[in-house]
């Protein structure tokens, strides 16, 4: 039994570790949580009667940080760590076994600890609370630059079309007026090729501003992905990533709009390129299965982590670090495929990267 005198000490200790842990958590970094957990530990460590015997741990997902041992085996007390009314983790007090037993600790020393950890867990609340307003101040920067962006990409292309109309109807009637002139005819040729290209490319601008209608047609898939492979050709020559394509057949027609299955493509393979590690290849498969056209887009980067998987067809949600990734190129894949009544799924590749999986209905 402790004496009145050592009772009282005992409550000084454990309200000057209570003090001491709300000025930890009054003044954390959260960049620099170890520091202030680690500083909870070592308080709760001064705290307990035996405080030369004392061992404490502290887990989170997050987080796993301990004072030194004092011995092989441990008695402990325990506690739980909550974050938003769920258990995230525990923090255990122990004495060496077998010189002490549960009873030699005392009841406040329980009460004690379950204070703490909820101090911890309020701390940790507020650290993700942080973290979530810090992540929409981003997204909302984010979308004003899109919006300006594509504001300033339909200008462009508002004042692009105007030269490229005339001078594709010029070049038109040039070739009225030169019919003796073989050279200069395949040179207009040459010309009239170039600025339809260069009205397609305005149309992309347009519609990546949110300035084209959709416009449904039967198209080659072999084609478009041919053609957006080619596009990237040089980011790929760049990466030191090569890009295999296999189509079962030459020609697989689906109704689809071209420029948004473009963007399709596009987006899945700049996507593979990030992640594909120096010297792999991106594998791009289609096929027809029944009723359904099947694209399959697999590279050898290091896979998506299993937390992240449930959110990478959020809007602004990405593994990229930030400053290279708006969060967009999937959220948009995933509207687009949704549009056309497709489906598209995310597996793990073999050995080791990802696998996106479309699947159209054949039309």
């Amino acid at each position: 039994m402790l004496t009145a005198e050592q009772k009282l000490k005992e409550r000084i200790k454990e309200l000057t570790c209570l003090y001491e842990v709300t000025s930890l958590i009054v003044n954390c970094d959260y960049d620099d949580m170890e520091t202030a957990l680690l500083g909870i530990v070592q308080c709760l460590e001064r705290a307990w009667q035996f405080d030369e015997e004392t061992y404490v741990v502290l887990s989170t997902p997050d987080y796993f940080i301990k004072t030194e041992e004092k011995g092989e085996g441990y008695v402990f007390l325990e506690s739980v760590i909550t974050v938003f009314n769920k258990p995230k983790g525990e923090i255990k007090v122990g004495y060496p076994s077998p010189k002490y037993q549960l009873k030699d600790f005392l009841e406040e020393e329980q009460q004690l600890l379950d204070n703490v950890c909820l101090k911890v867990g309020n701390l940790l609340e507020r650290k993700e609370i942080k973290e979530k307003e810090e992540h929409i101040r981003r997204q909302v920067e984010q979308s004003d630059r899109l919006r300006i962006l594509g504001e300033i990409t339909a200008g462009i292309a508002h004042e692009l079309n105007t030269p490229l109309a005339n001078i594709l109807g010029f070049t038109e009637l040039l070739q009225e007026h030169i019919s003796d002139d073989p050279q200069a005819l395949k040179d207009l040729d040459k010309i009239i090729t170039n600025t339809i290209f260069s009205r397609e490319v305005v149309k992309k601008l347009m519609f990546f501003a949110c300035e084209m209608p959709e416009t449904r047609e039967v198209i080659n898939v072999v084609e478009v992905i041919e053609e957006a492979i080619n596009m990237l050709r040089t980011t790929l020559r760049q990466n030191d990533v090569s890009c295999d394509f296999e189509h079962s057949e030459d020609t697989i027609e689906l109704r689809i709009d071209k420029i948004q299955l473009t963007q399709v493509v596009f987006n899945l393979i700049v996507n593979a390129i990030y992640f594909a590690p120096p010297k792999s290849t991106i594998s791009v498969s289609l096929g027809v299965e029944k009723q359904n056209i099947i694209l399959k887009i697999a590279d050898q980067g290091p896979g998506i982590p299993e937390e992240s998987k449930a959110h990478i067809f959020d809007p602004f949600f990405t593994t990229k670090p930030v400053g290279e990734g708006s969060g967009l190129g999937l959220s948009v894949v995933h509207g687009i495929v949704q549009s056309h009544q497709g489906s598209i799924a995310v597996t793990p590749n073999t050995p080791a990267g990802t696998i996106f999986t479309l699947k159209f209905p054949k039309k």
